[in-house]
């Protein structure tokens, strides 16, 4: 689920874990306490981030301090924009039903909590001003502008909340974010560590568990589900190799507007991207036997945290993962117990492999106490062409299952490169 803009410490941590032992980068982070120093900091550093960026700043961001507590009413604010109670209840329902939450777990709080935690800063598009908690670690707050001013500078091109608040596309937006995100994380870099070549930095993915590891420490994150913690990570991470693949591969390009990637699987696998691979889009056409209580996709990322979460090796659910084609489930009931999900895939091959992984790893997450009154179905299908795996997970008594909602296949028209891209730059 995409949420609301995440501001968190990842980006700063991730600079330091590229940063460690470099007195460069302890000078250029040296610390910032006055809301005076913050405007000379952000003046200071303006240029850097144009160079790092390759865009010009058309007005000058402000920079305002915030107590904790008001940076938690904007957080709240901010969620409960994103999430009104009707979306909140039904993405929550989802995610339990999945097993990426427990039932226990109340989504709203604990996103709070830890986007509380973690904001080291934000920018906020409608007043045009970065915002930096006034007990921030006076030596963090360089780290946290540079980062920030990326996104002032991102806003100046491209509407982040229009890209943000995509309703219902949530692989989408974590595409989208992970642009934003990623290529703010690189700039990052490249401002307070000029000398940082960064193509020899490591993936930047593969540095997840080092930087997870990290935010241990931290009460919140600490304690908080596999699902929460690492699309918290992703669009830092995942976001920032990307970005530094796009950069390489198409210099003097913005991956803004048509050249925006639209799905995970294209920040996971860019060749992908390259291609033109769109996900084929799913529709619910026959009459829902029951009340819909909330519809939306989980896409290629969060497929692979839902089986890393049951089979319990990143490794395989990598593998079970790959040749996502689409997917679209719907929550139903008067009491937001029933779970009907369809997913695509690329070819026969890949579909049996989401087969049998998911078999497995529905078993364990319905086994003992989980399938009480319960019963699930996964099942393969071909639609249009299109090798398809379903899952349904109700109660055994559920009526629909006489009568399981269908779907129908929109095939993606064609599978080309991104607008501009018909020939890779040289």
């Amino acid at each position: 689920m995409a949420g609301m803009r995440r501001r968190s410490l990842a980006a700063a941590a991730l600079l330091g874990w590229v940063g460690a032992g470099s007195t460069g980068c302890e000078k250029r982070a040296q610390e910032v306490r006055s809301e005076a120093e913050l405007r000379q900091s952000v003046q200071q550093m303006m240029p850097a981030v144009e160079r790092a960026t390759r865009l010009r700043f058309k007005q000058h961001p402000v920079v305002l301090r915030r107590s904790r507590a008001q940076v938690r009413d904007y957080v709240i604010h901010k969620f409960d924009d994103d999430l009104p109670p009707a979306e909140l209840a039904g993405a929550q329902a989802a995610y339990r039903l999945f097993g990426l939450i427990p039932d226990s777990l109340d989504l709203r709080r604990s996103m709070v909590d830890l986007l509380t935690e973690q904001v080291a800063g934000y920018f906020d598009p409608d007043s045009n001003a970065l915002y930096i908690p006034a007990d921030i670690d006076p030596s963090q707050a360089r780290l946290v502008i540079s980062h920030e001013l990326v996104h002032a500078l991102q806003h100046q091109y491209v509407n982040l909340d229009s890209l943000v608040e995509l309703k219902r596309q949530n692989d989408r937006r974590t595409a989208a974010q992970s642009i934003l995100e990623g290529q703010a994380t690189l700039a990052q870099i490249l401002v307070l560590m000029p000398e940082q070549r960064i193509e020899s930095l490591p993936n930047f993915w593969d540095l997840r568990t080092a930087l997870g590891a990290q935010q241990q420490g931290m009460k919140v994150f600490g304690s908080a589900p596999l699902w929460l913690r690492e699309s918290l990570i992703f669009p830092y991470l995942g976001g920032a190799e990307f970005v530094r693949w796009f950069e390489r591969e198409y210099p003097g390009k913005q991956p803004y507007g048509a050249l925006m990637p639209i799905s995970t699987e294209q920040i996971l696998h860019p060749a992908r991207y390259a291609a033109g691979d769109r996900p084929d889009r799913l529709v619910f056409v026959s009459p829902s036997p029951d009340t819909v209580r909330y519809e939306d996709g989980l896409g290629e990322f969060e497929i692979r945290l839902l089986l890393e979460q049951y089979l319990g090796d990143d490794s395989t659910a990598v593998l079970v993962a790959t040749g996502w084609n689409g997917d679209r489930y719907r929550v139903l009931g008067r009491g937001a117990d029933v779970l009907v999900w369809y997913t695509l895939w690329d070819d026969a091959a890949a579909g049996t492999r989401f087969f049998r992984g998911l078999e497995r790893a529905w078993a364990k997450r319905r086994s003992g106490a989980g399938a009480g009154g319960r019963r699930s179905e996964v099942k393969q299908l071909v639609l249009s062409g299109v090798p398809v795996v379903r899952l349904v997970d109700a109660p055994a008594r559920w009526s629909g299952w006489r009568h399981v909602p269908a779907v129908r296949v929109r095939r993606a028209a064609g599978k080309s490169p991104p607008l501009g891209f018909h020939q890779r730059a040289k």
